[in-house]
């Protein structure tokens, strides 16, 4: 049995999302990239101060940075290790939380930093950190450097979606989950979500998916396990256990 997994995420993320699941998978799944999202980048930064400390909290966040500076003599906190990655890889020291949103803070707390703090991130988010931050009693702004923009269902994903197979579909957001299931309206193919969070699972709405798993960590590692546990499940014949 091949099972069909169909990523929303945007590009390039999709692709490198893509491999990683056969690598997992091999051949016992088959994957579409159906990107539901484009990345625009901003055009300007604010002034940065010499000892602003950064926030990132996506690869785009700091792809968008620094497409706009050279500078790169900023610590930065990441909120996991995938977005930490890319901002070392880019010359910026940095240091992961490890989780979402909430580990983030909590690990500013335990470091007792008291910034001033400048968020980069997307005109869309799931939480307000800079507005945590200055809640307690941080000073703490932010900017948007790119912007993810809707895009259309590809013809193939329709096609998917108007079988009688069912399709796994991983979820990275609340905001993604929102656009799949309304650019999907209609769809008769059961549809399995792997979703990376709480948050994301509460947006897929009463009846649109058979089945909505959450992963144990909030990032593609996470959400990779619960797609392989789910194609598990598939070929054993026990869908809705």
């Amino acid at each position: 049995m091949t099972v069909t997994i169909l990523i929303t995420r945007p590009e390039p993320a999709a692709t490198r999302f893509a491999d990683q699941i056969g690598a997992r998978l091999g051949e016992r799944a088959v994957t579409l990239c159906a990107p539901l999202m484009r990345i625009e980048y901003g055009e300007a930064l604010p002034d940065i101060g010499d000892g602003d400390v950064l926030i990132f909290t996506s690869r785009h966040g700091v792809a968008g940075f620094c497409r706009l500076t050279k500078r790169r003599d900023f610590t930065c906190y990441a909120v996991g290790d995938a977005t930490a990655e890319a901002a070392n890889r880019a010359g910026i020291q940095a240091i992961s939380a490890g989780g979402d949103a909430a580990a983030l803070l909590a690990r500013i707390a335990v470091d007792g930093v008291r910034g001033p703090f400048l968020h980069l991130r997307g005109a869309h988010v799931a939480g307000d950190i800079t507005g945590a931050l200055r809640a307690r009693g941080h000073s703490a702004h932010e900017a948007v450097v790119y912007d993810q923009v809707d895009v259309d269902l590809d013809e193939r994903a329709r096609a998917i979606l108007a079988g009688d197979a069912t399709v796994i579909v991983p979820l990275m957001s609340p905001r993604s989950a929102q656009i799949f299931f309304e650019r999907t309206k209609g769809a008769v193919a059961p549809v399995f979500v792997a979703a990376i969070s709480r948050n994301t699972a509460d947006a897929v709405p009463a009846g649109g998916a058979e089945v909505v798993e959450i992963a144990q960590t909030p990032d593609g590692t996470g959400v990779l396990n619960v797609l392989c546990d789910l194609v598990k499940r598939l070929e054993g014949g026990n869908p809705a256990q």
